[in-house]
C-alpha cells in the first residue's frame, strides 16, 4: 500500500515537473525566441506589413480598405456608402458577413460570396457594378468603353479583402482622378506606373497595384 502511494506520488511529481519545464520552454522561451527572430529579420511583416503616411499608420499592405465620403448620419447603418471619387477605388468587397454580404471590407469574416456564376443575384451585382464604373470614370474628355472594364473592377476576390487592383483598372481610373484633383493626366499615369508591382520572380502571379500605396502617393502629390 505504501509502495503504491509512493509510486503514485513520484509519478505525479515527475508529471508536474515535466509540465512546468514544457510550459516554460514551449510557452515562454520558444515564443520569445521566435518573436525576437521575427522582429530582427522580418520586422515589417511581423508587425502586420504596416504602411505609414505622415508618420502614422494608414493601413496594412495586405488588407484592402474603402475610400468613401463621410456619412451624413454616422449612426445610420442603412445609409449607403458613397465612394470618394478623388481617390483610386479598390475592387468590390463582396465577402461573407455575419448574415449579409460584407461590402465594406469589414474584417468580421473573410471569404467569397459563394454565389455560382449563373446566380441571378451575382449577375445583377456585376451589371450594376459595371454601370457604376462606366459612369463614375467617364469625364468630359474621356468616355469609358464598357468592354474595357476589367473583371476585378466588378467582382470581389476570394477573401473579399484584396488590397490590389489590376493595372488595367488603375489606368481606367486615371482620367477621373486627374480631373477630381486638378492634375495632369500624365502625372497620374506616372503614379500608376510607379506603383505597379510586377510578377513575383518575373513569372509568378499577375502585375498588381496596391491601392493604399497608390492613394498615399496621390496624397503626397496633391499636397505639394
Amino acid at each position: 500500500m505504501n509502495n503504491s502511494v509512493g509510486n503514485t506520488a513520484r509519478l505525479l511529481g515527475a508529471g508536474l515537473r515535466a509540465l512546468l519545464v514544457l510550459t516554460i520552454v514551449c510557452g515562454v522561451i520558444y515564443p520569445l525566441v521566435v518573436t525576437g527572430i521575427a522582429q530582427v529579420a522580418f520586422s515589417d511583416k511581423a508587425n502586420g506589413s504596416e504602411i505609414k503616411s505622415g508618420g502614422k499608420v494608414a493601413g496594412s499592405e495586405l488588407i484592402g480598405q474603402t475610400y468613401n465620403l463621410p456619412k451624413k448620419d454616422p449612426n445610420n447603418a442603412d445609409e449607403p456608402a458613397v465612394p470618394d471619387l478623388k481617390w483610386f477605388q479598390p475592387r468590390p468587397s463582396n465577402g461573407l458577413g455575419t448574415n449579409t454580404l460584407n461590402t465594406q471590407y469589414q474584417l468580421i469574416i473573410s471569404g467569397a460570396t459563394n454565389l455560382s456564376g449563373d446566380n441571378d443575384k451575382l449577375i445583377q451585382q456585376v451589371k450594376d457594378a459595371k454601370d457604376a464604373v462606366v459612369k463614375d470614370n467617364s469625364t468630359a474628355g474621356y468616355q469609358v468603353n464598357p468592354a474595357d472594364v476589367p473583371a476585378d473592377a466588378v467582382t470581389s476576390s476570394g477573401s473579399g479583402l484584396d488590397p490590389q487592383i489590376s493595372p488595367a483598372y488603375a489606368k481606367l481610373q486615371v482620367h477621373r482622378v486627374a480631373e477630381r484633383n486638378h492634375l495632369d493626366v500624365k502625372q497620374v499615369e506616372k503614379l500608376v506606373a510607379d506603383n505597379t508591382d510586377g510578377r513575383i520572380l518575373g513569372f509568378m502571379g499577375e502585375p498588381g497595384v496596391n491601392v493604399l500605396k497608390l492613394n498615399i502617393a496621390l496624397k503626397e502629390l496633391t499636397s505639394k
